[in-house]
């Protein structure tokens, strides 16, 4: 149990650490951050289909099989991770574009950047849960899982990144407040430990859940992201990086 807890809380301290690459964007120019982005978004989707199909769903229809109780976990999953997403992208939507000639008072964009790192705090809570529920099983669906959610906070946090900027903060203080948000992690890792520790169907309730919103995630969120550009060489590409998504997590089955 000892180990399993070490893994899960490391796991969760890596994640949150991820919130910190959104300075890297400062260093680059805007077409290179957008190219980036969509190879990150490909790959994302990538992994959490492959973790929430290769992983996560075979191990938890393992003992059971495949119960209407699984189906309605999954579908609740989607549901959960719908809710948090659509607060996330509601307040996404009222940021500007760059090209619209919009006067937004300094008290909206405060709001806006507060409201963005509850959103994406609660989202990282769940995260932490999913992860606790995937080391209570087994170490190898642990990493899997991990390295899914760390795929997927990538160009995620990158967003987070601007929007905090956008609403006003400093350089370090949208890294900071954007690191405490992915911070809430580690909270939902050590909720998601006790809760396992006194109830034994936790793992495998948690389980399907994980791997519904890894689903909603993949195909409701990511992917249309890549279907916004026409050019063949670029869709070519981006169909690779999903496949090389997709790879690590068949990769990774060779070590469970």
């Amino acid at each position: 149990m000892i180990t399993t807890i070490l893994y899960a809380v490391v796991s969760v301290i890596i994640v949150s650490l991820v919130s910190l690459i959104g300075v890297v964007t400062l260093l680059l120019k805007k077409d290179t951050v957008n190219k980036l982005l969509l190879t990150l978004v490909s790959l994302s989707a990538g992994t959490l289909l492959g973790g929430a199909f290769l992983h996560l769903l075979p191990q938890s229809v393992k003992e059971s099989g495949f119960t209407v109780s699984v189906s309605l976990l999954v579908l609740a999953g989607v549901l959960v991770f719908f809710l948090v997403e659509k607060i996330i992208h509601l307040h996404h939507c009222h940021v500007p574009d760059q090209h619209e000639n919009l006067l937004v008072s300094e008290s909206h964009k405060y709001h806006l950047g507060l409201m963005n790192l509850l959103a994406d705090g609660l989202h990282n809570f769940i995260d932490g849960l999913v992860i606790a529920g995937a080391y209570l099983v087994s170490i190898p669906l642990g990493i899997a899982a991990t390295l899914a959610v760390i795929f997927h906070e990538v160009p995620q946090e990158i967003a987070d990144f601007g929007v905090l900027l956008y609403s006003g903060y400093s350089t370090s203080k949208a890294l900071w407040f954007n690191f405490l948000s992915a911070a809430v992690a580690i909270v939902g890792v050590v909720v998601g430990l006790v809760l396992g520790s006194r109830v034994e169907s936790f793992a495998m309730l948690m389980l399907p859940f994980a791997a519904g919103g890894f689903i909603y995630i993949a195909g409701s969120n990511l992917i249309p992201e890549l279907h916004k550009g026409c050019d063949v060489k670029e869709s070519v590409f981006h169909f690779l990086a999903l496949l090389a998504g997709i790879g690590i997590m068949v990769l990774l089955l060779l070590v469970e």
